[in-house]
């Protein structure tokens, strides 16, 4: 205490109520507030779509503004449900404009920092001369969003032909029309210190595990970039390891697939401005499922999965196999085979790795001009181009016609990957492969073999094993993985997402089928 004692100082007395208001008032407060107004009004007054109009209201004989940027508004709210009435109805101070304007959203405020953020968002700013009590908005956004249709990557022949658009609003119209429940949770961030991107987080409460949910709004919140454009910048962005080829969050745009991954227990992220959205955490296996697999027999749609993989495997292996085999394991060739492959590389001057490596960017070539060009054309040139191309390369000696047919099934075999993230990741590791099987042959393919396996069991999906349920070994979760089991046996939810509610339905319940006369 004695320290205390021997320190004292008189603490300056706080001002009264009636000083604070004073100061607040001061002739310095208002030179402040003034060149706020007159930095931003300076800064957006540079730009040509940029407009402050002023008015006379009848009744009151005050003057009054409306400020906004014309090519975010739609100037048909103007003219049709603001102007008339703050023309002709009594309009003596700005609060009166909540009860004018036939508009829901109206605000009245005094923060002058929430103005060009208003204006740049679609409002409209109304200011009444001689009233300095704060000032109003209104929102007059123009909505330019294109019509649902169907979809263009992942189409189906059975199931919904409804496709996300670029509207963050009209996405959400469509997933909680397939959820209307009010658990389905959307928590809205801002990303992009230029861009302002809205963002939503969908999840849905008392399923969705919250360290997952968390996970997710952390790393959004941490994110420094100033521009964000499309959802495909998050998927390099939250990654858990943005230096892997493959991809940890799924991408679709499918109203019923993010529908589908919430009732699991997924989270869902959905950017405005980007028709697609992102769903995790996510396995391996997933980006081989289509959601066309639901909507046909369950035996049918194991079946197809299997292809799908038997498709994959086959078109990363295929050609490094054929260069292994040819460079190093002559003796593994049957002899009637030998003489077909003997036959095709008699006048072939190249070694198999520069013919493979010829026909394999001769084909990235063809796929990436294809992409790039009208659907028309683009078609015509992969159609002519692939025919023109193999049948002059096999009749100049340049490649063998045994090669040019495994070139041809491997890409055609890395078509059947539904996701199309995950397709442009297999037509990357085929380079690897023949680089080592031209090396060391076999050898080589199985050291690459087993780098991919190690790398794919160290990867994660928001902090969840990107392997499951082959590692950990979950036995449970194979009924949905590399095959689908009946609708009856998929009763709990996957164990990876470790949700709160695990029973999606009564098993025994959906095992039992009574008719109407039993």
């Amino acid at each position: 205490m004695s320290f205390f004692k021997k320190h004292k100082r008189k603490l300056p007395k706080m001002p009264k109520a009636e000083n604070i208001n004073k100061e607040e008032s001061s002739p310095n407060a208002e030179k402040e507030n003034n060149k706020l107004v007159k930095d931003w009004e300076n800064e957006l007054s540079k730009s040509n779509d940029y407009k402050k109009t002023f008015y006379f209201n009848q009744k009151s004989g005050k003057k009054f503004t409306f400020t906004y940027i014309p090519t975010l508004i739609e100037e048909k709210v103007l003219d049709n449900n603001a102007l008339p009435n703050l023309l002709e109805d009594d309009f003596y101070q700005i609060s009166d404009v909540k009860k004018l304007l036939p508009i829901a959203d109206v605000e009245v405020s005094t923060n002058k920092d929430d103005i060009p953020i208003k204006l740049l968002q679609g409002y409209v700013l109304v200011t009444l001369e001689g009233d300095r009590s704060g000032f109003a908005f209104f929102s007059a956004q123009k909505a330019v969003v294109r019509s649902v249709s169907a979809p263009e990557i992942e189409f189906s022949v059975i199931g919904p032909k409804e496709a996300f658009v670029e509207s963050i609003g009209q996405n959400m119209n469509l997933i909680r029309k397939r959820l209307p429940i009010e658990e389905l949770i959307a928590e809205e961030f801002t990303v992009g210190k230029l861009s302002k991107t809205k963002v939503n987080v969908i999840y849905i409460d008392g399923i969705t595990n919250e360290q997952i949910v968390n996970t997710v709004k952390q790393r959004i919140n941490d994110i420094e970039k100033d521009e964000i454009a499309d959802s495909s910048y998050f998927t390099q962005i939250i990654s858990d390891n943005g230096h892997s080829p493959f991809p940890q969050l799924l991408d679709t745009e499918r109203p019923d697939r993010v529908a589908s991954s919430l009732a699991e227990g997924k989270v869902a992220i959905l950017v405005d401005g980007s028709p697609h959205a992102l769903l995790g955490p996510t396995t391996l296996p997933e980006f081989f499922n289509s959601f066309e697999d639901y909507y046909i027999n369950w035996i049918l749609a194991s079946f197809i999965r299997l292809i799908r993989l038997f498709a994959v495997i086959f078109s990363i292996m295929i050609t490094p196999i054929y260069v292994a085999i040819v460079t190093h394991h002559y003796e593994l060739i049957p002899k009637d085979l030998l003489v077909t492959l003997v036959t095709s590389r008699r006048v072939v001057p190249f070694p198999p790795i520069l013919e493979a490596l010829f026909l394999e960017v001769a084909i990235e070539l063809l796929r990436e001009a294809g992409s790039r060009l009208p659907t028309k054309v683009g078609q015509t040139i992969g159609i002519v181009g692939g025919i023109v191309l193999g049948t002059a390369s096999v009749e100049a000696g340049l490649t063998s016609n045994v090669l040019l047919i495994f070139v041809a099934l491997s890409a055609l075999a890395s078509f059947t990957t539904p996701v199309y993230q995950m397709s442009n990741t297999i037509r990357i590791l085929r380079f690897p492969f023949l680089f080592m099987a031209e090396l060391w042959g076999l050898l080589g393919i199985t050291i690459a073999f087993c780098f991919i396996i190690t790398h794919l069991l160290r990867l994660t999906s928001l902090g969840q094993p990107f392997m499951e349920p082959v590692f950990p070994l979950r036995v449970n979760d194979f009924k949905d993985a590399l095959i689908r089991l009946p609708f009856q046996n998929q009763a709990k939810r996957p164990i990876f997402l470790r949700t709160k509610d695990s029973t999606r339905f009564s098993s025994q319940k959906a095992h039992k089928k009574k008719d109407i006369d039993e």
